[in-house]
């Protein structure tokens, strides 16, 4: 992630989300923050102004998107030579659109998905028997024959196996969820943006304009 931010030793355009949420905690990683200390940090003024000072450094390298279809393109297209991005998108650009491409995995940052159960349904059981199901470790290894989006299960990191459209890539390659992706990871934290969110985006877009 350091990288990402040093134009001088990499020089180039640099693909950024228009949004401050991962992009905050990305540039305070990119100042060599490590992951674990990343929230806490930007809990503090002082964390939140090194994370604003630190994307003014690349500010007039920045190329902003905001959908996931874009960074590829801005890729492929030679718009950008490095972009923050979505792995399922990465993924079918080289997958199915034959690019290039690569990623890094230092200073990722992940969201879980989350199944969720009306209370008073009158299909609980039945629900719970699908989850059961679908958060098994086969069905979980499974799934990560379409999508690189990592299994929680580590007991499932062994069963990946190949692309269900292109025998020749191996899925395990292409994991969030790996040990060696996780080195220098970051959980997205629901509750700081929910409790943060629209004071930092009013923050950020006055930062975008100055």
């Amino acid at each position: 992630m350091a990288d990402f931010f040093n134009v001088e030793k990499f020089p180039g355009k640099r693909g950024m989300r228009k949004s401050p949420k991962a992009m905050l905690e990305m540039a305070l990683m990119g100042d060599g923050v490590p992951a674990e200390e990343v929230y806490d940090l930007m809990s503090t003024d002082e964390g939140l102004d090194r994370a604003f000072a630190k994307l003014d450094t690349i500010k007039d390298h920045v190329v902003w998107w905001e959908a996931g279809a874009q960074p590829p393109q801005l890729l492929a297209d030679g718009e950008v030579s490095m972009t923050i991005v979505w792995n399922g998108r990465i993924f079918n650009a080289i997958a199915a659109e034959g690019q290039p491409f690569g990623l890094v995995w230092d200073g990722q940052i992940w969201d879980l998905d989350l199944f969720v159960i009306p209370k008073g349904s009158p299909n609980k059981d039945l629900a719970m028997e699908f989850i059961k199901f679908s958060t098994g470790t086969k069905p979980l290894a499974d799934q990560a024959s379409w999508i690189p989006y990592g299994p929680l299960r580590a007991s499932s990191l062994p069963l990946i196996g190949t692309f269900h459209e292109d025998d020749s890539i191996n899925m395990i390659d292409h994991m969030p969820t790996t040990e060696k992706a996780l080195t220098n990871a970051l959980q997205n934290d629901f509750e700081f943006w929910a409790d943060n969110a629209d004071e930092l985006n009013e923050r950020f877009n006055a930062w975008l304009i100055n």
